[in-house]
């Protein structure tokens, strides 16, 4: 259950009616006290000691029954204030059957002192425990009464036995004197605390019936509205007389009030398990909500399992009729059921979320089996293989797209590009959108695993073909495939073959391809782990950049770094082909060049043919700088060098005159860089 923190407690339009009818209850006994002690020949007196003497002792058996009842659900909830609110009705109960003992001609011939104060002590007791029950106790003082609890009752108790013994056994003492026969003041002075302390506990009452909607709470607060009424009535001090006898019926209505809230409660539920749990303190409310929420769960799982008659299993624990138990158990597989789907949508939703460009087709299935057997229990994917579908020993032979049943098996097609390509089977659930949910599953990772192999191809067929942080922007946002482009600041790194001319002229085709491809093989890897794009292949040369498409910061320093790893990497691979081919015509060497600057980056080319490139004089000038080196060296640029800062070897060679530069170009030899 689910407790409201500021909802009304009846609706906005007949609330403030039913207040209003509430105060006249309360308002009218008071109305009639004035009348009768206004006029005095309506407060007549009627002297029946019998009448009193059952109808005390009838009301105080009914009191004691209904403290005993709190204090039980006390003790089963381990509340303080059920405790507290117990002792309100246990005090009040134990001094209305005292002064029921008291009554004249039953022990005592004429009565005594007890007789017209027990009451009013009793109240006033009472008035403090209410009063200290309406407090929201904290939890260390909420312990502190529990552990002190049979004391304070012991205390009661003693001190109720005490006046008893006091009031009745004549001569003992002052309260078994005979009663008074003129009102006193003192009385009526000694009564004052306890209206206060019933007024206050009323007040903070009904804050808590504000939080927490009761018509428990308000039958507690109109109790000890009616007992501090009844404690009004009885500071008249006329015995016998009907204002009197008034003070006997406000206290026989408060009784009356709270059993007969308990009675109905009680046949609403049927069971008297929780009965004044709204009562208790907001710690235990939210400790019973707890239990509540650990019990459905278990009951849930109990349902999911096919355990049946789950509800039975907890029916001893919270006393639940047959007719509760029945109805749980139904709430439960409802619950249960909603649960189910509700995973299941989830799973459906896991599902599609997991078809990612980077993930391989096994890698695919895999994580979507994880996922789906969290909702749908044993779940299994069959792919195609030799012409035959099956999973395990169970081959399948689909006509159309319509599942196949096989007892406790959904079986579906899964398919791609319209061509059977597996099956998907999972269990039989128990709701009636199962078999279209698992349905919709199938439908999805078909989806799916066709995704896959088409990302498989495009990496085949696509990737392959130019840089992969080209391909996996395109992939993300094709727009970017549109012709244009935009100005940017990038680094270029130009790398050819010295000697390549040469070279080609004195050996087979074979052996050119067998070369280049030794060559790009050492030297790519070391562009793109440091997050460069190579843009072009001609021939023997290459053209990389640094910081295009995508932004990358140290672009300069990231740039150089490759350049001295493809000339460490292309030396390894011409060393390995001199020792194993000595009698082989020498390989051509790699030369670099690097340049630093703005440049225009995009898409060029014809809406029918178009390639990622670079245009601008930074490019050019890198390209000239690598025309410049020597075989086996990087040249880099000016501002190149500014930007790689400190930890950096160079050997300058001066400024340049470049071609189609008007301008001298500073340049350097790159030799170390940290």
């Amino acid at each position: 259950m689910t407790l409201p923190t500021a909802s009304p407690y009846l609706p906005p339009a007949t609330q403030p009616v039913r207040g209003v009818v509430w105060a006249i209850h309360l308002v009218l006994p008071l109305l009639g006290l004035w009348l009768l002690l206004a006029q005095d020949h309506l407060n007549i007196m009627w002297e029946h000691h019998s009448s009193h003497f059952w109808m005390i002792i009838a009301v105080a058996g009914l009191n004691v029954a209904l403290g005993t009842l709190i204090s039980e659900a006390s003790r089963r909830r381990q509340d303080a204030r059920l405790f507290l609110v117990s002792m309100v009705f246990l005090s009040s109960a134990g001094f209305f059957f005292l002064h029921g003992m008291a009554t004249p001609q039953v022990i005592l011939p004429t009565g005594s002192i007890g007789f017209d104060l027990g009451q009013q002590v009793g109240l006033t007791i009472a008035a403090a425990f209410a009063f200290v029950s309406a407090f929201p106790l904290g939890e260390r003082a909420a312990q502190t009464v529990l552990r002190y609890q049979h004391f304070i009752r012991a205390v009661l108790f003693g001190f109720m036995i005490v006046w008893g013994v006091a009031s009745l056994i004549p001569g003992l003492t002052p309260l078994s004197e005979p009663p008074f026969k003129e009102p006193v003041n003192w009385l009526v002075w000694l009564s004052l605390p306890g209206l206060g302390l019933y007024g206050a506990a009323s007040v903070m009452m009904f804050q808590l019936h504000r939080q927490r909607p009761s018509a428990m709470l308000i039958s507690l607060i109109t109790a000890y509205a009616l007992l501090a009424e009844a404690m009004i009535a009885g500071m008249s001090q006329l015995n016998w007389h009907l204002s009197w006898w008034e003070w006997h019926i406000l206290l026989t209505l408060a009784f009356v009030f709270v059993a007969y809230s308990a009675y109905l409660q009680f046949m609403r539920e049927g069971s008297s398990a929780g009965l004044f749990d709204s009562v208790a303190l907001s710690a235990t409310v939210a400790r019973i909500q707890r239990q509540y929420d650990e019990v459905l769960e278990e009951l849930v799982e109990h349902v999911r399992r096919g355990e049946p008659l789950a509800a039975t299993r907890l029916s001893g624990k919270f006393r639940l009729t047959e007719g509760q138990t029945a109805i749980l158990d139904r709430a439960g597989e409802a619950l249960a059921s909603e649960r189910e789907l509700s995973q299941r949508l989830g799973a459906l939703v896991a599902v599609s979320a997991q078809t990612r460009v980077h993930l391989s087709e096994t890698d695919l299935l895999a994580t979507a089996l994880e996922r789906v057997r969290q909702a749908y229990g044993d779940v299994r994917i069959g792919l195609i293989a030799d012409g035959k579908t099956q999973i395990g020993s169970r081959e399948y032979d689909f006509s159309g797209d319509a599942p196949i049943r096989r007892d406790s098996l959904f079986a579906f097609p899964l398919t791609v590009k319209g061509h059977l390509a597996g099956v998907l089977e999972v269990p039989v659930g128990r709701t009636s959108q199962d078999e279209a949910l698992a349905a919709t599953l199938a439908g999805q990772i078909s989806i799916s695993l066709e995704n896959a192999r088409l990302y498989q191809e495009l990496n085949t067929l696509f990737r392959q073909y130019m840089s992969p942080d080209v391909a996996a922007a395109l992939l993300a946002d094709p727009t970017q495939a549109a012709l244009g482009g935009q100005m940017k600041e990038l680094t270029a790194l130009f790398a050819d073959l010295k000697g390549f001319t040469t070279f080609s002229e004195r050996v087979t085709p074979g052996e050119i391809v067998e070369m280049l491809n030794r060559y790009h093989t050492a030297a790519v890897p070391c562009i793109l782990d440091n997050g460069g794009t190579i843009v072009q292949f001609v021939g023997d040369a290459l053209l990389a950049l640094f910081n295009a498409p995508a932004t990358q910061t140290g672009h300069a320093r990231a740039a150089c770094r490759a350049a001295l790893a493809m000339q460490e990497a292309a030396a390894e691979v011409a060393e390995e082909i001199a020792w194993k081919r000595e009698d082989a015509e020498a390989w051509p060497t790699f030369r670099v060049g690097v340049n630093t600057g703005p440049a225009l980056v995009g898409n060029i080319g014809s809406p029918e043919l178009r390639g990622f490139n670079a245009m601008g004089d930074c490019v050019n000038v890198a390209a000239r700088l690598q025309g410049l080196a020597e075989p086996g060296t990087v040249v880099i640029g000016e501002t190149t060098r500014k930007q790689l800062g400190v930890g950096v070897t160079v050997n300058p060679l001066g400024k340049l005159s470049l071609k189609g530069k008007e301008e001298l170009v500073g340049a350097y030899v790159l030799t170390s860089l940290t």
